[in-house]
């Protein structure tokens, strides 16, 4: 009988592991194609307008859920939240306004090298050093520097990657000193706040309207509440650092969105790049989720 219910929970725990990974698929897909079509609204009310909504989205859906006793927030509490609130709300422009200048699957794969800064933070370890040194290689080949190419938005996209980053590790520390959903939801308010203005603004112009209200709301849904919804179900079905490096499928997936949404055709030096990137950040978030308790990126 012992035997029995071994051999049987092998194929539970393999049908558990598909689940999870079926749904980090569907949570990305839902992320990048969200990206493009939120895209659509730029010419109408541009990345701030979409980011502004989006925000708006994802503060109406968290706020209800997390209930964060503001009143009761001491400083301590106070400092990462209001910091992570600044980096979400700068993380978000600056990867819409890279998409705007630079395409989706560029601007995607150029922030995810904030993650690997986080993975490689510290570390002085010989193989690190090569990651960093195969994530720099990745860049070169994807931007592939020339008179043609457009710095600013690289530069903003790498701004985004920054802010990638220090929301990881402010999200960690407000984690640490709120419970459940608090802190995010919390922190959704304070990017909220940034962009209330530009909102009011679209609102009296009358331009958050039609299409662009539209375009903008579903970008809402599909990056924020989906895919947050959905790596909520998948970390019940798999470990974090597993979660973590699949995270990675992310940049390949804006690509195809940027090529199906947008009509953004990558050529073959991007896509080269694009996938020592992505196998770099592969092997530092493994390699460092062998050294340490696995961490949610």
């Amino acid at each position: 009988m012992e035997a029995y219910s071994v051999q049987g929970a092998e194929p539970a725990r393999e049908s558990s592991v598909v689940r999870g990974v079926l749904t980090m698929t569907g949570s990305g897909v839902s992320n990048q194609v969200g990206a493009g079509i939120g895209a659509h609204a730029f010419p109408m009310i541009g990345p701030a307008g979409v980011v502004a909504v989006r925000q708006l989205v994802a503060a109406a859906v968290l706020l209800p859920v997390a209930r964060p006793p503001f009143h009761r927030f001491t400083w301590r509490q106070w400092w990462p939240v209001l910091l992570l609130g600044a980096a979400t709300a700068l993380m978000n422009i600056c990867l819409y306004v890279a998409i705007e200048r630079i395409g989706l699957g560029l601007a995607v794969t150029l922030e995810f090298l904030g993650p690997l800064a986080v993975a490689l933070l510290g570390s002085r370890a010989r193989r690190d050093l090569l990651c960093g040194l195969s994530a720099g290689l990745g860049v070169f080949i994807l931007v592939m520097p020339g008179p043609t190419s457009d710095f600013a938005g690289i530069a903003i996209a790498m701004t985004g990657a920054a802010c990638w980053a220090a929301y990881i590790v402010l999200n960690r520390v407000a984690g640490q000193r709120l419970p459940g959903l608090q802190a995010p939801a919390a922190a959704t308010l304070v990017s909220l706040v940034f962009y209330l203005p530009v909102a009011a603004y679209l609102v009296m112009q009358g331009m958050l309207a039609g299409p662009a209200l539209l375009y903008a709301v579903s970008a809402g849904l599909l990056c924020s509440v989906i895919p947050y919804a959905a790596d909520l179900i998948a970390l019940r079905h798999v470990p974090a650092g597993f979660f973590s490096v699949f995270m990675s499928i992310n940049p390949i997936l804006a690509a195809l969105s940027g090529t199906v949404v947008l009509g953004q055709i990558l050529v073959l030096h991007e896509w080269l790049g694009m996938a020592l990137i992505v196998a770099t950040n592969t092997a530092a978030i493994w390699l460092a989720g062998r050294r340490t308790a696995p961490v949610a990126i």
